[in-house]
């Protein structure tokens, strides 16, 4: 589907909410927008056919026949039946890159991945408020998300994107940070930030109910998020705290000295594993450096001719013949 924000769970459609319309992209030319809108439409009508009868109910080309385009256009724009629901990855994985990459804003993954989120959820609920008539029916939403709890294929479509996401973040984080994708970091760290979008997720469907407008539940998912992400800016050890029961100021100070020792540790781990990354690349850069050419065995090399002939040796006379201009004429 079509609208954001997408990850380990799929997004609310737009169709789902009873959104029209279509808005223009900066710099969008005549034919890029006729296919976006065309990939809008197969998507946007398969959502629907699929919450209002079941995924596997609805067959390919009863949603070409719908779209009124061929089986093999649909299968032009969706290489699978799932991504016909799921086709948000690719620029999922973009604003993971830009989020967490390099090139992102100089802040902790943690609060990245929260403005990513904050962005993604707002544009879309703010935009039913603004452009549809009526208040939408959410729902639908509820009933979106019920869809992929009670169909298999789905399910394990969608923890199969969310593997290759996790996998995009990690590696976008161990760019920033110098140091192996493979890390026990950026891998931990990976999974910490894709976890809240399973958190959008989950308070999505908890507040779609029907109950609450669009806004509402806008402000309601947001601030599920920012408790799970303050958890995990915070450590798992105030969580801890909570499971196992607080015994006052001394567990109190016992949890925070744990806490400032992990970081130190963390911190110290980070700047080995970025050192040893850093002599696994050159050794890399090394071996793909093209070697000097060895000489032959058993010959020696040839010295270098100079270029002024005046500093070259004189060649040696022939026996019983006087060198040249010592010969005298008769």
């Amino acid at each position: 589907m079509s609208a954001e924000p997408p990850a380990d769970f799929p997004p609310a459609p737009r169709a789902a909410a009873g959104q029209a319309g279509a808005a223009r992209f900066p710099g969008e030319g005549l034919r890029e927008r006729k296919k976006r809108l065309m990939r809008q439409l197969i998507s946007d009508t398969a959502t629907m056919m699929f919450v209002e009868r079941g995924f596997d109910e609805v067959r390919v080309s009863e949603v070409a026949a719908a779209c009124e385009v061929s089986e093999k256009t649909i299968y032009n724009y969706f290489p699978t039946k799932e991504s016909l629901i799921l086709d948000r990855e690719e620029a999922m994985a973009q604003a993971i890159r830009r989020a967490l990459g390099p090139g992102g804003a100089p802040i902790s993954p943690i609060d990245s991945v929260v403005r990513l989120i904050t962005d993604q959820v707002s544009q879309l609920y703010d935009s039913w408020d603004s452009e549809l008539s009526e208040v939408p029916d959410m729902s639908l939403i509820h009933r979106f998300y019920e869809l992929f709890e009670r169909t298999p294929a789905l399910r394990a479509a969608q923890g199969d994107m969310m593997e290759r996401l996790t996998e995009v973040a990690a590696q976008a984080m161990a760019s920033r940070a110098g140091v192996d994708p493979d890390d026990p970091e950026p891998q931990i760290a990976a999974v910490a930030v894709a976890g809240l979008w399973r958190v959008m997720f989950r308070a999505t469907r908890k507040y779609s109910d029907g109950a609450r407008s669009p806004a509402e539940v806008r402000d309601q998912v947001l601030a599920e998020v920012r408790r799970a992400a303050r958890l995990i800016d915070t450590g798992l050890w105030s969580f801890g705290m909570a499971v196992q029961g607080s015994n006052g100021r001394e567990q109190l100070k016992a949890a925070a000295d744990a806490a400032s020792e992990a970081r130190k540790q963390v911190l110290t781990a980070i700047k080995q594993a970025r050192e040893a990354w850093r002599q696994v690349v050159a050794e890399a850069r090394s071996r793909d450096e093209p070697a000097s050419r060895p000489a032959r065995p058993g010959r020696p090399e040839r010295p270098a001719r100079p270029a002024d002939p005046a500093s070259r040796p004189a060649r040696p006379a022939r026996p019983g013949r006087p060198p040249a201009g010592s010969r005298q004429r008769g």
